[in-house]
């Protein structure tokens, strides 16, 4: 059988370009709204332009960016990785990028094609000023990955004025669901800020970690309905990644992603005014896995610049270099010409679950450097 060759550069941009029509159409009746995703949508293609003309030279900028700009959270979810992985703590910061480091990254990133910058942490409204500078970048659109709990006015003031601040709120499914994950109260306080959100006419969006447990609630119509009352324009489904042997059986497996597959169909078509998004989602329809700058890449708090939030390695560091060095570290460059993200695996993230084979080319990629610097 033919081989067709698989064009991630198309796929990516047209990926770029579905979200922007999306939000677009999801905000007509919002005319301060639609007249910044109009505005965006330019800028979109801007971007989208200054990455066909990299790839021309034989360079791959990856649209999308996620930025971990703080470890601290003041919530312990259950099964959380990044507090598994130590990325996440209740200490005080050390030796975090300062708000000028990531008003530098923002810049390059620009200059790049960049088109979309995810913030998370930690909980990210814990760094206002961070926050505060992403707004001063229109060309780029910045999701708020919050739990919600700490968006007052003060946030909700600031995201009306800068409309490239997207906030996604976490929850879980209805109260009983999100409070055993996130912990007593959480639902109401998520649910508070969405109405506070829906008063001051904002739209917002909502991540939802998914588990074999909320499977069936958070892709039913009861849910998604009370989520579109509440003005939800976005949903983010992201597969639950198990980070011990006791949380392995809330995974999804083969059938439950088949399923969400399927329902996604039917919910993209009965909700045409809301924009769906799956991640990693079936990995095989967009060539592989999408991280190390194939499609995506994650600076963690520290400056790191890491494959992704769920493999949290690094070989260079942005405080010491640029966005675009970075993308062309020792690691992500060995991940992408050993086929490490394009390899056969039980589904959700490959690279979590092929962290042995990340761990070798990390030693290698550090073992060359330091040979080179002999």
């Amino acid at each position: 059988m033919e081989n067709k060759e698989f064009d991630l550069g198309q796929y990516l941009s047209d990926g770029v370009e579905k979200i922007v029509k999306g939000a677009v159409k999801a905000t007509l009746t919002d005319p301060r709204e639609s007249a910044f995703m109009a505005r965006f949508a330019l800028s979109s293609r801007e971007a989208s332009r200054k990455r066909a003309q990299a790839a021309v030279g034989g360079e791959n900028i990856p649209p999308f960016l996620i930025a971990s700009i703080t470890s601290n959270c003041n919530l312990h979810c259950a099964g959380c990785y990044s507090r598994h992985n130590h990325a996440c703590t209740d200490d005080a910061p050390v030796d975090q990028l300062t708000g000028e480091d990531w008003e530098n990254v923002f810049t390059e990133a620009r200059e790049l094609g960049i088109s979309f910058i995810l913030l998370a942490g930690g909980e990210p409204l814990l760094r206002h000023d961070v926050i505060e500078a992403a707004g001063n970048y229109p060309e780029i659109l910045f999701p708020v990955f919050t739990n919600g709990t700490l968006l007052g006015d003060k946030y909700i003031n600031l995201f009306d004025k800068k409309r490239n601040l997207l906030p996604v709120l976490s929850i879980e499914g209805r109260q009983e669901k999100t409070d055993e994950r996130r912990g007593g109260g959480v639902y109401k306080s998520v649910r508070e800020a969405m109405e506070r959100i829906q008063t001051n006419h904002l739209i917002f969006g909502a991540s939802v970690t998914v588990t074999t447990a909320n499977l069936q609630e958070v892709t039913g119509k009861a849910f998604l309905d009370e989520l579109k009352d509440s003005g939800c324009k976005a949903v983010i489904y992201v597969e639950f990644v198990p980070v011990t042997e006791e949380s392995q059986d809330l995974a999804p497996g083969d059938e439950e992603r088949e399923y969400l597959k399927e329902r996604l169909n039917e919910i993209r078509e009965e909700y045409a005014d809301m924009v769906f998004i799956s991640f990693p989602g079936d990995e095989k329809t967009s060539g592989g896995c999408l991280a190390a700058g194939r499609g995506f890449f994650h600076i963690n708090s520290h400056g790191g610049a890491e494959p992704c939030p769920f493999s949290p390695y690094s070989d260079i560091n942005v405080k010491n270099t640029s966005l675009r060095q970075a993308l062309r570290s020792p690691l992500f460059t060995a991940l992408q010409m050993q086929n490490v993200l394009m390899e056969e695996h039980s589904g959700g993230c490959v690279l979590f679950e092929r962290k042995d084979a990340v761990e070798a080319l990390l030693a290698g990629s550090v073992q060359e450097e330091q040979c080179v610097g002999v």
